[in-house]
């Protein structure tokens, strides 16, 4: 696979500065990322065209997939709909300078997030059948995503700062002796992170059949992944970033679904319907929903 990077920064980041960040890039793909997970690519630097890309011909385009470093998020309103307006469907990614240096991190580490992303699933949409964060006891479908469990831990590469990213037996249920679920496999009061769990700054998500919602959890009290979200919800360029608009806690969802039971039984004489407190095991977690039908859309745009 080969990705194009093509840089749109206005002068923020200069051609050579990409470089040294896609050198990185590669080298961590190549020699971290591929013997774990036994697919890779080569991100490659392009010529950018115009001032702003070409949603319909995509000019830059020379390999299977292209990734945009963009400066401005209000710079890109023309580009909503980008994905979906190209025929070719070209799996896609965007970084924005301007979000990396709200959430004061590296933007050589978002280019390696979106990279291992676009690698692990360029469609968006794999999906992972798994225990919901708050219930093990009910199976939800987990989000295919290589860097959002793990996204606030990075490490270097040639002097340049790249994501940590999970590894295949954290899709697994059951556990595996010597087995490991992140690449750098740090420790939080002494536990290294559990399959489809959540390290501090990371959060995950998942389609959840019951509610037909997509949901994204985060550690309780964890502001630096609550902001994260709400960062990237700034994002409404891709399928991928759609996936992290902000929507309500699942504490909130229980409440709104019983009562518009309750409601539907008023009108339709239906028998009356409890609403049950949520339990203690969902505490530690912050749940947020996407509105099913713009992850649909999201999903098939």
């Amino acid at each position: 696979m080969l990705i194009s990077v093509v840089n749109h920064t206005n002068g923020k980041l200069t051609d050579e500065q990409i470089q040294a960040g896609i050198r990185a890039v590669n080298r961590q793909i190549a020699h971290d990322f591929s013997p774990h997970w036994h697919i890779g690519a080569d991100l490659r630097l392009e010529g950018s065209i115009g001032k702003r890309p070409d949603r319909t011909r995509l000019p830059e385009l020379r390999g299977d997939a292209i990734v945009y470093l963009w400066d401005s998020v209000r710079s890109v309103d023309d580009a909503v709909g980008f994905h979906e307006s190209n025929a070719a469907g070209i799996p896609f990614g965007v970084v924005f300078t301007e979000l990396v240096k709200e959430m004061d991190e590296p933007w050589t580490a978002t280019l390696s997030h979106e990279a291992l992303e676009l690698i692990g699933d360029p469609e968006v949409n794999l999906l992972v059948a798994g225990p919901h964060p708050a219930d093990p006891d009910k199976e939800v479908f987990h989000w295919y995503e290589m860097c959002d469990a793990v996204q606030d831990e990075i490490y270097k590469i040639d002097g340049q700062w790249v994501s940590n990213f999970v590894l295949p037996l954290y899709f697994t249920v059951g556990a595996e002796a010597g087995g490991r679920n992140d690449f750098l496999g740090r420790r939080y009061k002494g536990r290294a992170l559990r399959s489809f769990g959540i390290n501090p700054g990371g959060y995950i998500g998942f389609y959840n059949p019951k509610t037909g919602d997509d949901e994204t959890v985060s550690l309780d009290g964890d502001r630096r992944a609550a902001k994260r979200l709400k960062v990237k919800s700034k994002a409404q360029i891709t399928r991928r970033s759609m996936r992290y608009k902000l929507g309500i806690k699942y504490q909130d969802r229980v409440a709104e679904v019983a009562s518009a039971a309750l409601a539907r039984g008023a009108v339709e004489g239906a028998a009356a319907v409890r609403v049950v407190e949520p339990a203690e095991k969902l505490e530690p977690l912050a749940v947020q929903t996407l509105d099913v039908s713009t992850a649909r859309r999201a999903r098939n745009g």
